[in-house]
């Protein structure tokens, strides 16, 4: 059967719901009846449903699951999302002029452009547009992903920094001794686990079934000030 025959394709939050499963069926196992959660999802941010058709339409084009009409479409939308947050990236305002507005933010003199004005509290693509009437206007569907984007953004960056950090300590060696019971913030359910299967490093503690990301950054972040109080 050819995949153009699916058409139409609809992508929507089921996808990060199945990432999930398959990476933990094939990394983890499973010991219980399957429950897929979103906060098993290691980058639960990247995944949400509004950017699904941004994340996975191109890898359904290069495998001929989307048609010609479904292509065009995505491709527009794209251009016109990158069309405008360009535009934005390089419009900037001081924060004395932006308080005019009734836009509060530190005054610091820095320039901030748009995007960033957008990402504050409260800022939408219509106040945005009263502010600067040349950013063009095509659709409510483009709008309301560059406002999703850009207040999203700041969190993203936290996340890729946490990314990269746990790229660096994923071989990080667990001590043998290292009392769980200490550590705040964990479920007896998962403190258990980690008692009984011991991991041997942070790679390990992470592919254990039922133990979430969150949990392995607090552990993370456990080993890391024992390591500083014993060198002070």
């Amino acid at each position: 059967m050819s995949f153009k025959k699916l058409e139409p394709f609809i992508l929507d939050r089921s996808d990060a719901y199945i990432g999930v499963m398959i990476d933990d069926l094939v990394t983890k196992g499973v010991a219980e009846p399957y429950r897929m959660f979103t906060s098993r999802a290691e980058y639960r941010l990247s995944l949400r449903a509004d950017n699904a058709d941004q994340r996975l339409t191109e890898k359904g084009i290069k495998i001929g699951l989307i048609g010609e009409t479904r292509m065009n479409l995505f491709k527009d939308k794209l251009y016109k999302i990158e069309h405008i947050s360009k535009k934005m990236d390089n419009i900037c305002i001081s924060p004395t002029k932006i308080a005019s507005f009734g836009i509060k933010i530190a005054k610091d003199g820095v320039l901030r452009s748009s995007s960033e004005i957008l990402s504050q509290n409260n800022v939408d693509m219509a106040l945005i547009r009263k502010i600067w009437p040349i950013i063009p206007f095509f659709s409510k569907e483009v709008d309301d992903q560059i406002e999703i984007n850009a207040h999203y953004r700041g969190y993203l960056k936290k996340q890729k920094a946490d990314i990269l950090a746990f790229k660096r300590d994923e071989n990080l060696i667990i001590p043998d001794k290292v009392n769980y019971d200490e550590l705040s913030g964990l479920s007896n359910e998962v403190k258990a686990k980690f008692k009984q299967i011991k991991p041997k490093t942070m790679g390990q503690a992470l592919r254990i079934d039922g133990i979430t990301p969150s949990a392995v950054y607090i552990l993370l972040s456990h080993l890391k000030r024992k390591s500083i109080k014993q060198i002070a």
